[in-house]
């Protein structure tokens, strides 16, 4: 017999109404699946659809149709033992600010029935860096130390599955390497990621398998290795303060002096190099390099 999936979206949809009478269509049949102990990444522009299909996981919105799963429990049918499965760090900093560190997860704790965990608890603040906050109160903590304690309170309860929507949003370098090699540690020793994020090279370097939604609708699903080797193209990447020719600059991905242009082989890297010579424009710390989720990410986003 296969094992169930961890996660389960079939044909997921969501309509919301809009002030005036009218609709929107915020997911038009999302379905896919997460195996167990897959890190598995959600990808899309704002608006996509990535908060509201995990909502709607998390069972605090309702799908217009279509059903979605957790280890085989269905998250309206048998929403405790779906929401007990998971563990969900959202975006927003929500937290009650009469408690301790501590405090605050051993509540959390007791939101699950779980009793005298005390030695998970020190080993969650030991490995999320807060050991010496522990009996501060929460609104002494900066944004940071914040969603800090966010991520321990969704793991208090060992979830199975781990949900992180935007955990290192605003965060810090300390933070975000922190939080990256406990959530590896937990991945390998068998849990499922589901990860959203709009730090990509997070994406690509976490993720075995990547969903990419547009406007409600999945545009891409497939293994990160596999999206990648699909762009398997060459990179030119330089720096300049002049305007690219008009030839150059509907094809180019600029981001402040940095420029990139997609090219297919050798020769095509010297005729760009040529264009740009030709041109007067003059460039800095020239690299060449092959495409990275970003670059695919781009490419798909725009076909789509």
């Amino acid at each position: 017999m296969t094992a169930l999936p961890a996660v389960r979206f079939e044909s997921v949809a969501k309509t919301f109404r809009g002030p005036r009478g009218g609709s929107l269509r915020a997911l038009d049949g999302v379905s896919f699946e997460i195996e167990r102990g897959e890190f598995f990444g959600l990808l899309g522009p704002n608006g996509a659809g990535k908060t509201t299909l995990i909502s709607i996981l998390a069972g605090l919105a309702r799908a217009s149709s279509g059903r979605v799963g957790v280890l085989g429990h269905d998250v309206v049918a048998d929403y405790a033992a779906a929401r007990r499965a998971l563990g969900i760090v959202p975006q927003e900093l929500v937290f009650d600010p009469f408690f301790s560190v501590r405090e605050t997860l051993r509540i959390q704790s007791g939101y699950f029935g779980v009793k005298h965990n005390d030695a998970w608890i020190d080993e969650l603040l030991a490995e999320l860096g807060l050991a010496d906050k522990a009996g501060a109160n929460m609104r002494q903590l900066s944004g940071g130390m914040k969603r800090r304690v966010l991520v321990a309170q969704a793991l208090v309860h060992r979830p199975p599955v781990i949900v992180l929507d935007e955990p290192t949003a605003g965060v810090d370098v300390e933070l975000r390497q922190t939080l990256w090699q406990f959530i590896a540690r937990l991945n390998r020793e068998g849990h499922t990621v589901l990860l959203t994020t709009h730090y990509l090279e997070e994406a690509e370097a976490l993720c075995s398998r990547i969903a990419m939604l547009k406007a409600g609708r999945i545009v891409a699903l497939a293994k990160t290795s596999a999206l990648l080797s699909g762009m398997a193209s060459t990179m030119l990447r330089f720096k300049t303060d002049d305007a690219l020719p008009p030839a150059l600059r509907a094809q180019a991905r600029v981001t402040g002096r940095i420029a990139q242009l997609k090219a297919h082989d050798a020769a095509e890297v010297e005729h760009l190099l040529a264009t740009l010579r030709e041109a007067g424009v003059r460039v800095e710390d020239l690299e060449i390099g092959r495409a990275d989720l970003e670059d695919v990410f781009v490419q798909i986003m725009g076909e789509a």
